[in-house]
């Protein structure tokens, strides 16, 4: 199964699972279902009211407004209810962007506007056939995924800290792409736990540091630990 990863700011990695062709298509079918029948009670509200605009332009823009709903539905649900329509919330799905945040405005537009391509004879369907993060045209077009749910509350954290450290950050320390996740959450707690012992257990984990990669850094022991985890932060978002 398909996986695209992801490192937070707190060093966990999440693996977002994308929701598979089978529950995508159940999904659509199930919000397709409530289109029509908000199409039908609406007919039938308009027949027992007896509106007819007979053609009359004046008229028209009533009716555009009384189905807007159903026009515009995907787009709606996905933006009003951070990106689940109830056939995404029926089967755990959401929408996301590729790096696990919210989409934008643009995002969700861009999806709904190819909504219609996607949905034509089966370009859809081959096309989430043929990536493996099962996006269809519209979430290539948006940046977009539908993943499963489950633990998207680890998912949506803010990755605009590593804005410019993906763009401008140079590692010093290759060696840290070496580093394992606990090792990564280790120095961390280190660096961040406040009491009278934190210059002992920093000049320790930077020894062991040291030893464990094979560096001789002309830093302090601080400083080093630091540069290691911005570098491995470096080298964990070269991955996704």
């Amino acid at each position: 199964m398909a996986e695209s990863k992801i490192i937070t700011s707190q060093y966990v990695r999440i693996d977002q699972i994308p929701a598979g062709i089978g529950e995508r298509i159940f999904a659509r079918i199930l919000d397709y279902l409530v289109i029509i029948v908000y199409v039908l009670g609406l007919a039938y509200v308009i027949d027992a009211l007896r509106l007819d605009y007979n053609g009359s332009n004046s008229g028209l823009p009533v009716y555009f407004a009384l189905f807007m709903p159903a026009i515009f539905y995907s787009l709606f649900w996905e933006l009003l209810n951070r990106g689940r329509s109830p056939g995404k919330m029926a089967f755990g799905m959401r929408v996301v962007m590729r790096d696990g945040t919210t989409p934008t405005v643009g995002a969700y537009f861009m999806r709904w506007l190819l909504l219609m391509i996607d949905t034509w004879g089966w370009i859809g369907i081959i096309v989430i056939l043929l990536n493996k993060n099962n996006q269809r045209l519209g979430d290539l077009a948006a940046g977009t995924m539908v993943i499963k749910e489950r633990d998207y509350h680890h998912i949506h954290v803010s990755l605009d800290e590593f804005d410019c450290l993906s763009r401008n950050y140079r590692p010093v320390f290759p060696q840290a792409e070496n580093l394992s996740l606990e090792q990564v959450r280790t120095i961390h707690e280190t660096l961040t736990r406040r009491d009278e012992r934190r210059p002992q257990r920093i000049a320790a984990l930077s020894a062991r540091a040291r030893e464990f990669l094979k560096i001789m850094p002309a830093v302090d022991d601080e400083t080093f630990l630091v540069t290691l985890t911005r570098d491995y932060q470096y080298y964990a978002l070269e991955e996704i």
